[in-house]
């Protein structure tokens, strides 16, 4: 499903321990890391897809979380040209993502990576708040900041500082 604009609809996910860390997953066979998400079917609501991309991607179940919040508008990045499917009909040239924001609640013990049908991400850790605006690829950047910076508030964490480039 892709939008008149070229915007495949996406989620964004999230998790957070009680120690406001979050979950961070690297891609199989891979050294990229990312959260987890996925697109949203047709007919599929963002929190269904969040919660059917929860479980299909680290095995985490409605129980084992609680929402503590999401992005209030979509959040859009644009593929690199070199990514384009130019012989797909309709062109996406993106994603448009609603984020959420997640409280583990259940035990560690229930993040599984293997439990879709063909796993995503084979290894997971736990980083700090604002960590993967550094790690993640550059053209999801943009995006990460954006979704880190509007829910952080929900966890009372205030946006890291950069030292400015300007003299003087």
């Amino acid at each position: 499903m892709i939008d008149s604009d070229g915007f495949r609809p996406n989620v964004g996910i999230i998790v957070t321990n009680g120690e406001n860390r979050v979950l961070w997953a690297r891609r199989i066979r891979q050294d990229a890391w990312q959260f987890p998400q996925g697109g949203i079917r047709h007919n599929e609501t963002p929190q269904q897809a969040m919660y059917r991309e929860l479980a299909e991607e680290i095995g985490l179940l409605p129980e084992h979380v609680e929402i503590m919040g999401y992005t209030r508008g979509w959040l859009r990045y644009r593929l690199p040209e070199r990514m384009l499917r130019r012989n797909s009909t309709p062109l996406c040239i993106g994603q448009k993502q609603k984020w959420f924001l997640l409280r583990l609640v259940g035990e560690e013990s229930a993040v599984c990576l293997d439990r879709g049908e063909k796993p995503e991400f084979d290894r997971w850790c736990w980083v700090d708040y604002w960590h993967p605006i550094q790690d993640v690829v550059f053209f999801k950047r943009q995006v990460y900041r954006n979704a880190l910076r509007e829910l952080a508030p929900l966890l009372s964490l205030e946006p890291p500082r950069y030292p400015s480039n300007r003299k003087g």
